[in-house]
């Protein structure tokens, strides 16, 4: 069955594209839910003459898309996550935390259009794609670092300071006195 889309699927295509879909889910998913319609001969006949009107308009966008890209372009962002002593996360780093952490730099970025190229279990360097445009996609990279590293180092105990070493040499006395006093009781 071919559809005309009605906004952005992420793995179908994008907003008036026209794509051939199993009957099921045309019917059953995208229609009801107002997200495509029935690529009828009018239906297309209208869809071409719409475009030909938004023609400027979608350059236009797709210049701003391209103007936002240039700025994220070569962003690095740092993500924080709750760690293992092993560097294994807790969970998982999402598209979520992504969005999260490049609106604390300014750009409100919706967490749909941005996808990570695989699974972030561990401690490490990652890559993802942020998609402004049907035409604009920006690689980001990223760093997620430990959250509770702090805590990781003070669960191996430091040396003790210097201000405790007289008392422990007072407190090691103590013992031995009391064993010199027991030797020379019992003699």
């Amino acid at each position: 069955m071919e559809v005309i889309l009605k906004e952005d699927i992420i793995n179908l295509g994008f907003k008036d594209d026209i794509v051939t879909v199993k009957d099921g889910y045309g019917r059953n998913y995208l229609i009801p839910q107002k997200k495509a319609v029935i690529a009828s001969e009018s239906a297309k006949k209208m869809l071409a003459e719409e475009l030909r009107q938004r023609a400027h308009k979608l350059e236009a966008i797709k210049q701003e898309a391209q103007a936002l890209g240039e700025k994220i372009d070569g962003l690095h962002l740092e993500i924080k996550a709750k760690t293992s002593k092993y560097g294994v996360i807790f969970g998982s780093v999402t598209n979520i935390q992504l969005a999260e952490a490049l609106a604390e730099k300014g750009f409100e970025i919706d967490r749909k259009i941005i996808q990570i190229k695989k699974a972030v279990k561990e401690v490490g360097d990652y890559d993802a794609q942020v998609r402004l445009h049907r035409d604009v996609i920006v690689p980001i990279t990223f760093t997620v670092i430990s959250e509770n590293h702090a805590v990781i180092e003070s669960e191996n105990p430091a040396p003790a300071p210097a201000a405790e070493a007289p008392a422990e040499e007072g407190a090691e006395e103590a013992p031995k006195a009391q064993a010199e006093e027991t030797a020379t009781a019992a003699e």
